[in-house]
């Protein structure tokens, strides 16, 4: 039987059920355990898809890693560095071909400390715009962003950083799951439409604004905005979940999508490593089922002895 070695974050850790997740893997014909790395990995039984998110420990791993090619490692490390920068990761974004399809990112740059308005002008990011830490995920301080709404707002921003232009979304965000070849979205709440004008810089965290179930004054429409609901688009989701999935060479990823309110395009704000996963059905079978084609995969090319 091949192992499964898992390590995340204690608060995810927290929303696993992990006997319910233990039994699914052994039905898949698969071990697991929860993988120390404080201790020595060779001691801990051969891990086969470890799953990273500690950077503090990123450079030993990588090392056990690189000597022990039988592993199966899902979503290698190098793949998830490309979203530890939101900036980078939107330049990715932006280069895939799925402008052909209507689907867009927001007009976007990195600020630095100096000549904010400038580079906001040569980017074409106009006001509103969504001030957001350049760290893409990992950290709670990723979530943690504001909403400028003229220059004098400027001096709101923390730099170094990202901006990307709001547009309007009559408040609902779409977060598509990805697990391998599977993916399943979820209708979530999000920002309300905004304008350019006078008022002050406005904080919020991303992650409590579109939670399950938010009731913030900032998702909350306006009694005039009230509209028909349009339902999306499913393959046109598809669409976004397929090429980010082949273009980041992930196979666990999360992307936040709007649907801009004048135009009707999809619009991509943001794309994770290893969503929460809330309102994924089966989501340990699926899991479970995308290690198994990995592995498949990996004996199909070197064959069983390889792998075991």
């Amino acid at each position: 039987m091949s192992n499964i070695a898992c390590w995340m974050s204690e608060k995810k850790i927290q929303k696993i059920n992990w006997v319910e997740f233990e039994k699914t893997c052994k039905k898949h014909g698969f071990g697991l355990f929860k993988l120390d790395l404080n201790k020595s990995l060779e001691s801990q039984g051969g891990p086969q898809v470890p799953k990273l998110q500690c950077a503090k420990l990123i450079e030993r791993v990588e090392e056990y890693i690189r000597g022990h090619p039988t592993l199966v490692v899902l979503d290698p490390i190098p793949h998830v560095r490309q979203l530890l920068n939101r900036y980078i990761s939107y330049r990715k974004i932006n280069s895939t071909n799925l402008h052909k399809y209507g689907i867009f990112i927001p007009n976007f740059c990195e600020l630095n400390s100096t000549n904010l308005q400038e580079q906001l002008t040569n980017a074409g990011v106009s006001y509103p715009f969504i001030c957001k830490p350049s760290l893409g995920h990992g950290s709670k301080e990723a979530h943690e962003m504001s909403l400028i709404f003229n220059e004098r707002g400027l001096a709101d921003c923390r730099t170094p950083c990202v901006a990307q232009s709001f547009i309007n979304h009559n408040a609902v965000l779409y977060k598509i799951f990805i697990v391998g070849e599977r993916h399943h979205f979820v209708e979530r709440p999000s920002l309300k439409n905004f304008h350019a004008c006078d008022e002050d810089t406005i904080y919020f965290d991303s992650s409590d604004v579109s939670k399950a179930g938010s009731r913030s004054s900032l998702t909350l429409l306006e009694p005039h905005e009230i509209f028909d609901k349009v339902e999306p688009n499913p393959e046109v989701l598809k669409r976004i979940a397929v090429t980010l999935r082949g273009e980041f060479g992930m196979d666990l990823l999360g992307v936040d999508v709007v649907i801009e309110k004048d135009t009707g395009k999809y619009a991509i704000i943001d794309i994770n490593s290893y969503p929460g996963y809330d309102g994924f059905p089966d989501f340990y079978d699926a899991l479970v089922d995308c290690i198994g084609k990995r592995v498949k995969c990996k004996t199909d090319k070197f064959g069983d002895d390889f792998i075991n």
